[in-house]
């Protein structure tokens, strides 16, 4: 009789404020679970710096490493195989090559065909279900859909826990890539203002982008409809913050949330017509 294999636990962490409160909340709720778990947080090597300083404090707080895994290639190296064709909303080839396919090669590598429980962030008030892996051997479980826990409660465990949220929230709705297609022209401006650097490097990979066949330049941008070179223009970065200061205030007369980071989520996600790439944003 084959012996049966222990049951691993997994869970994904990706800098966010839903993953970091789940992974509080084992440690707290479940520790036996705890005990056993394997965090891993899909590093494409173009994250945020406040991502890497919020991914260390948590370490210390789990007491546990959080496995980082890195790509086989970088991101440039996909971009060209991808026809200098930049990711966007309808082609999510960065979550595809940079995160899920390093996710996938550690389960096989690290755990084989082992019984594996993925522990995923979705919360009660979220209709969706989040990456699922197609191995056979790989089930998703959701502790805050099946405890009830909503967008308050993740709030409220971060608070107790003495975790608080990553210092880009301050400027940023998402965690993610710096030049993710997701950020909104306000966010792209934060950028601009946060990291400078970093802004300078998304806008030289969007201007170098050619048609590797002819050599002739390709006209696409990282904020849909805009040139990075024109939404830093004193004059554009004035209309676009004048915008998001309007619907802020519209959203204050509106509901009067509680905390900033909720009304900026609010604002910038009725903006967003897209569903973000979960195993990025959780």
């Amino acid at each position: 009789m084959q012996e049966m294999k222990p049951i691993v636990h997994v869970m994904g962490i990706s800098g966010g404020k839903d993953s970091s409160a789940l992974a509080v909340y084992v440690r707290r709720r479940l520790p036996e679970i705890h005990a056993q778990m394997h965090y891993y947080f899909c590093d494409t090597g173009e994250e945020l710096p406040e991502t890497y300083e919020y991914l260390d404090s948590l370490e210390v707080l789990l007491g546990k490493p959080i496995s980082r895994l890195n790509p086989d290639k970088p991101f440039s190296h996909y971009l060209k195989m991808h026809g200098n064709l930049l990711p966007s909303p309808r082609q999510r080839w960065c979550t595809s090559q940079l995160k899920i396919k390093p996710f996938e090669k550690w389960l096989e590598r690290e755990f084989g065909d082992a019984p594996i429980l993925s522990y995923v962030a979705i919360r009660a008030d979220e209709n969706r279900d989040g990456y699922m892996s197609h191995r056979e051997n790989v089930r998703a479980v959701y502790p805050f859909k099946e405890a009830g826990v909503d967008k308050e409660g993740v709030f409220r465990i971060l608070e107790e826990e003495g975790v608080g949220l990553p210092k880009y929230y301050e400027w940023r709705t998402r965690s993610g890539c710096y030049f993710c297609f997701f950020q909104r022209k306000v966010e792209w401006a934060n950028l601009k203002d946060r990291h400078p650097e970093l802004y300078e490097e998304a806008k030289r990979i969007e201007s170098g982008l050619t048609n590797l066949k002819t050599g002739e330049p390709k006209n696409y941008s990282w904020s849909q409809g805009e040139w990075l070179s024109d939404l830093e223009k004193p004059e554009r970065v004035k209309v676009i913050r004048e915008m998001h200061e309007k619907a802020m205030e519209d959203e204050r007369r509106r509901r009067k949330p509680s905390r900033l980071i909720e009304m900026f989520e609010d604002v910038l996600g009725d903006e967003d017509d897209t569903e973000p790439c979960a195993i990025c944003h959780l």
